[in-house]
Formats: structure tokens, sequence, C-alpha cells
């Protein structure tokens, strides 16, 4: 079962943006599930250290490139994480894919912290767990696509 693992990217460095993400895809593949990036196949970005918003010269890093491949592993997904732990700015992009998949009844696991600048109404209807950890979030994942 496929996992997408969502959260900011835009402004962040690739080792902020991937290392929790390459964490929870080790910890999913003990239970035979699939963490998704949306920066797999995107390692040209390594060594950015505030990622941009978009890259015109790369065809999966220009906007129709970055919304049509992240809306069809939203929409393919059983399930997905949201991490908006730390987060300094609004991440648009995360949003819109938890709305995607609220669009498919597919389950989303928010996790940040209570003062967290994604507290809206909008987020917290459409997450079906809010949880404080990324720890909690994959023993969710776990027990809802494995028992």
């Amino acid at each position: 079962m496929k996992v997408y693992l969502a959260g900011p990217i835009t402004g962040i460095s690739w080792g902020e943006a991937t290392d929790w993400r390459t964490g929870v895809t080790e910890e999913l593949a003990k239970y035979d599930l699939e963490g998704y990036s949306p920066l797999r196949g995107k390692y040209y970005l390594n060594r950015e250290k505030s990622i941009a918003p978009w890259y015109n010269d790369r065809p999966m890093s220009t906007p129709k490139g970055l919304v049509t491949r992240d809306r069809f592993d939203v929409m393919s997904s059983n399930m997905i994480i949201a991490n908006f732990l730390g987060a300094k700015v609004v991440s648009i992009g995360t949003c819109m894919e938890i709305a995607w998949a609220d669009m498919e009844r597919i389950p989303v696991i928010t996790v940040m912290e209570p003062d967290n600048i994604h507290i809206h109404a909008f987020i917290q209807e459409l997450s079906g767990y809010i949880v404080p950890d990324l720890d909690e979030a994959v023993d969710i994942t776990v027990r809802m696509l494995t028992q």
C-alpha cells in the first residue's frame, strides 16, 4: 500500500525536506508499506539550501509538472501523512494535497504542534487525525493499513 508523504518543501534545504521522509519510508517498509516522496526522482535539487517554488528548466519541477505528479501520487495513495512540524510559512502545496486526498476520501494524518501556523478550520476538518509527532503518525498508518 502507498503512503504519500506531504509537507513543506519551498524555502527549505534538500536535507530538511528529505530526511524525515526517508526515516518515515524506512519505518513503513518494515510493514510492507511504501512511502512516496514528492522529491523522488529530483535528486538534482540535492545541493539546494533553499528549494525554490519551481524550476522552469526541469520538466518535473515546473508548476505543471509539480501539480501533475503530486496530484497523481495523492489520488493513487491509500493514506497521506502531512508533516507540518516546524513550518515557518504556510505550505500551500501541502494544503492542496490534503484537499485532494479528502476529495477522494483518502485518510489524512496531519503532524503538527499545537501552535503551528497551519492551525486552520479546513486542516482540522480534513485531517482524520492530528498528532504531535511522526512516530504516532506511522503507528496510526500501520494500524490502519495492516491490521
